[in-house]
């Protein structure tokens, strides 16, 4: 059996370290087996702490999601807690999602928080990932653990690690943490023993608060009362979202909210779906099956941590069709600022944020509106860091990414379904109210902005050779850009990883002023935007295409629609030729 030496020594660590007789049976079946491939997956290097924090396959190995990797995350987070707020009481907020384990790798979290000293506000039960951020700002914590792998297929879990804004970390704190993770030698250094007296029980006290804070956000109370029968389909896709999302409808004023049974109860296998992802229609079949048979006005469905969610409405010949994050968080932007503006709430102290692969459509809007608009890498956690930055200087409406995921109000630094359900019900109702379907509104906001359709081809390449393709992919476009995509002469080039924007006619180049990050941004002359990025959390690289072009009348809708998908078709067909 051929296997690095690194590789073998890792796993001569684990065969005869401080590890459990479960995780060594299971290393040494796999030597038996001579699995060469799934041991060299599973030990050619430690699972990186990212920015994010962990995320993997379940299994034993320094590259998986075990009790160990946990343990080990853990305890450079607390070193790191203990170090920058030493001498001052500290406490973190833990949750988890309905992901298998998942409850398992929460308590191993509080275990080892506990045995350094720190104080623990530990949800008993499963809860959606923006709620811990909200807990974490409102118990003054100082940071926070959700234990979920968002979207991922089953066999997947992870560990998203939380400042004391509710945000993800971000520079230079970020950077502070992996570090002392990465300074963990033994998992001999890590402290299992929990102290239980540092251990706090919380739950249904904050689901209130978070609930009551929620609804002061409403903007269109009158309208919900008059559409407050609106026909929801609502689907948790086996996730937390059942803990709150249909509470938030109800305390807004929805009484019509239907729940796809099938699909309600918590459980970590998803056995009715293939992914659990929002973003997928296969993963809404049974929403649209039941949405079809009450004659729905709105379909929503959340991801298993219930902090994306996934859209269908009617469209004008009355069949459902998936929005896609773009339009969602288009839609909601357009309509949070009209709403904004008829209640005469905009004093020009507001503002929006997307990130740099969501549609320029939400600039277009704000711009239109008056409202300063934000723009950030990709990632929730860059949002947040805006927020943050702005805290008690400006008004924050909203923000979104293309990937589903969106916020309305301060309440959490992180995108959230359960807020975004109960305000794309609103807007709904708000719509229904002027006498409009979502799709009606939807094709009216092109008719005043211009159309945007927007594309994303992820390719999956997986393992340690999967991460070398993706690495080569990146380096080929970055040393030998397209000259033209689509048709069109390729003006700009943006590359974060480099910090630089060369327009490529003059020769000239300037810095882009954004933390470093591996994406590349190709800009047409007739203002397509293409993006390749690795994907942080999975085994893909991602391109991004947006197309847009001016929509005279409602009637032209189809046609145009037609003409956009076919410019990206062309485009993505250039960039792999």
């Amino acid at each position: 059996m051929q296997l690095e030496k690194s590789t073998l020594d890792t796993i001569n660590v684990w065969l005869n370290g401080n590890y459990d007789q479960n995780t060594k049976d299971e290393i040494q079946s796999l030597i038996d087996k001579e699995a060469t491939t799934e041991l060299t997956d599973a030990f050619y290097r430690s699972l990186e702490f990212g920015t994010g924090g962990l995320r993997g396959i379940m299994g034993a190995g320094s590259n998986r999601i075990n009790k160990y990797t946990i343990g080990t995350a853990t305890q450079g987070l607390a070193n790191y807690l203990n170090k920058k707020y030493s001498g001052e009481e500290i406490s973190v907020a833990i949750a988890h999602d309905s992901r298998n384990n998942s409850d398992v790798f929460a308590n191993i979290t509080a275990d080892v928080f506990a045995a350094n000293g720190i104080k623990v506000y530990f949800f008993t039960a499963l809860r959606p990932t923006p709620e811990l951020s909200f807990a974490i700002r409102e118990l003054g914590c100082k940071s926070g653990v959700m234990l979920t792998a968002s979207h991922n297929p089953k066999e997947y879990n992870g560990y998203k690690a939380y400042g004391s804004d509710g945000g993800q970390f971000t520079s230079p704190d970020d950077k502070m943490v992996m570090d002392e993770v990465a300074a963990i030698k033994s998992i001999d250094e890590v402290k299992f023993d929990r102290i239980d007296s540092n251990v706090e029980s919380i739950g249904e006290n904050i689901d209130q608060l978070y609930l009551d804070k929620i609804t002061e956000l409403s903007v269109s109370p009158d309208a919900i009362a008059r559409e407050h029968d609106l026909k929801i389909v609502f689907s948790p896709i086996h996730g937390t979202g059942i803990t709150l999302v249909p509470q938030a409808l109800a305390q807004f004023g929805f009484t019509n909210v239907n729940i796809v049974e099938e699909q309600s109860e918590p459980d970590g296998n998803f056995p009715t779906v293939v992914y659990p992802n929002p973003e997928e229609k296969e993963a809404l079949t049974l929403a649209l099956k039941k949405a079809a048979a009450i004659d729905a006005d709105l379909v929503l469905a959340t991801d298993p941590d219930a902090d994306r969610v996934g859209i269908a409405v009617k469209n004008n010949d009355g069949e459902f069709v998936l929005l896609n994050g773009n339009q969602t968080g288009s839609l909601l932007i357009n309509y949070l600022l009209t709403a904004w503006e008829e209640k005469e709430k905009l004093t020009g102290n507001e503002y929006v944020v997307s990130t740099i692969v969501t549609t320029s459509l939400i600039k277009a809007i704000c711009d239109a509106k008056g409202v300063e608009y934000f723009n950030t890498l990709t990632g929730f956690k860059w949002i947040g860091q805006v927020m943050t930055q702005n805290e008690g200087k400006k008004t924050f409406i909203a923000g979104g990414e293309e990937s589903y995921g969106y916020l309305i109000g301060d309440l959490v630094r992180d995108k959230d379904a359960v807020i975004s359900c109960a305000f794309i019900a609103e807007m709904t109702a708000f719509y229904k109210d002027k006498g409009s379907s979502l799709y009606q509104a939807m094709i009216d906001m092109y008719v005043t902005y211009g159309m945007y359709k927007e594309d994303l081809v992820s390719i999956t390449k997986k393992g340690k050779t999967g991460a070398e393709e993706i690495k080569a992919m990146m380096e080929q476009f970055r040393n030998n850009p397209p000259a033209k995509l689509g048709g069109s002469d390729v003006v700009t080039l943006k590359d974060y990883e480099l910090n630089k924007e060369t327009d490529i006619k003059a020769g000239t180049s300037k810095e882009l002023g954004f933390p470093k990050s591996d994406v590349l941004q190709f800009i047409t002359e007739d203002g397509s935007i293409i993006s390749a990025r690795p994907s942080g959390t999975e085994p893909k690289i991602k391109f991004y295409c947006s197309v847009n072009t001016p929509l005279a009348a409602a009637e032209d809708f189809k046609a145009t629609e037609e003409k956009l998908a076919d410019k990206i078709k062309k485009i993505m067909e250039d960039l792999q030729a």
